[in-house]
């Protein structure tokens, strides 16, 4: 296998191409893409009150969830592993998932400095005050689209769990969805759930606009704007070969997660995509599973300042 095979797998190989841009993702990708964290990222981690995880359950479908903590709770003890002391919430599809050998994706994000970084890998051991997990991928991501808002751990939150599952989204969810600057996503290459490459796992990452940037087709189907990013593609490049999703959605206010379960198509060009300015293409996806935990979250946030980059993006109608 190619340093460029090795580091991206078909579905964003063939959309860097589609960009124009597939001799160049080739040539940088083995040298941004790592097999360790470097220094920088395992103390990253570390700071953080908070991780954002990608699971696949049963079934195969990836979801998005969140873990808190005080910082610290996130630690690299090598390299080549990074040790969480937090356990999912009850009811969480991520606490089914976690097993042995089980793939993840870590997003590290500290919305008031606007620093990311990303971590795949696998599940390596787990026990009754967390888990570790084996490198697979390790690498930045750009600030773009960020809105800075300082978070306060405040605790309280030990026995919260998830609410019952449904197909649709109700009048509370739909409000939650609309006012939301940002949400994070979780896709998956068909095999992540089999021993290969590290490219072929599951992926977490973040979305961010101003509110109302996540519009409504009827009442389960939202529509998003993409805009431009660091061109790795990898959450379109799975749900172009893989396409289903899982979306976390969080008020900062209130610490209530919303979990949703989707499937996903890019709209590529035409009439609709030209309606969101900025926007390179659109990510359409419908809702086949919610679930909320309301105050479940142990951290509340500041308010927000947006992005600077979403000056060259759309304006809407501040939500209701």
């Amino acid at each position: 296998m190619n340093a460029a095979a090795a580091t991206w797998h078909e579905g964003e190989r063939a959309l860097q191409s589609r960009a124009g841009i597939g001799q160049r993702m080739a040539e940088i990708g083995p040298r941004v893409v790592r097999d360790h964290m470097p220094d920088q990222h395992r103390s990253f981690f570390a700071q953080l009150p908070f991780l954002i995880a990608g699971s696949l359950d049963a079934e195969g479908r990836p979801w998005a969830s969140v873990l808190a903590a005080p910082p610290g709770f996130a630690h690299a003890p090598d390299p080549m592993h990074l040790r969480i002391d937090a356990r999912p919430l009850r009811d969480d599809p991520l606490g089914a998932a976690l097993a042995p050998g089980a793939p993840i994706g870590l997003l590290g994000i500290e919305p008031h400095t606007r620093r990311r970084n990303r971590m795949n890998g696998v599940v390596e051991a787990l026990d009754a005050r967390g888990f570790s997990v084996a490198v697979g991928q390790s690498f930045g991501n750009c600030p773009k689209y960020i809105q800075a808002r300082e978070p306060l751990f405040v605790g309280g939150a030990q026995d919260a769990h998830v609410g019952p599952r449904s197909d649709r989204l109700d009048m509370k969810a739909q409000r939650m969805v609309r006012a939301a600057d940002t949400f994070f996503i979780a896709t998956a290459h068909p095999s992540a759930g089999d021993a290969g490459s590290p490219a072929h796992g599951i992926d977490v990452s973040h979305r961010g606009g101003r509110p109302g940037f996540v519009q409504f087709s009827g009442e389960d189907t939202l529509t998003v704007p993409d805009f431009v990013g660091n061109t790795f593609f990898n959450t379109l490049g799975n749900i172009a070969i893989n396409p289903v999703a899982g979306l976390l959605f969080i008020d900062f206010e209130t610490g209530d997660l919303l979990q949703l379960f989707v499937k996903a198509e890019i709209v590529w060009d035409g009439p609709e995509v030209a309606v969101f300015a900025g926007a390179e293409r659109l990510l359409r996806m419908q809702v086949v599973a919610a679930q909320h935990a309301p105050a479940a979250l142990p951290l509340r946030f500041g308010p927000a300042a947006l992005s600077p980059h979403l000056e060259a993006t759309g304006r809407w109608p501040a939500p209701a």
